[in-house]
């Protein structure tokens, strides 16, 4: 599935994000865009994130109404 897919990427892209901002912390450097680097991947992350733990209750939901169907 795609969007596990998307979701896996976009951890790699925070891990790294997270990284490079503790690096920037340890070596004093100063500068607002690396702190907000990490929001980058973070937003979509936590959109793909809600929709694969909701994707189980979702799926079940849809077979019940199949079942009450048949």
């Amino acid at each position: 599935m795609w969007i596990r897919q998307i979701h896996c990427w976009l951890s790699i892209a925070f891990t790294l994000a997270v990284i490079a901002n503790i690096v920037a912390m340890t070596m004093q450097i100063q500068a607002m865009w690396i702190g907000f680097l990490a929001l980058v991947p973070l937003i979509p992350l936590l959109a793909t994130g809600l929709y694969l733990f909701a994707l189980p209750y979702l799926d079940r939901r849809s077979g019940m109404q199949r079942e009450a169907r048949s």
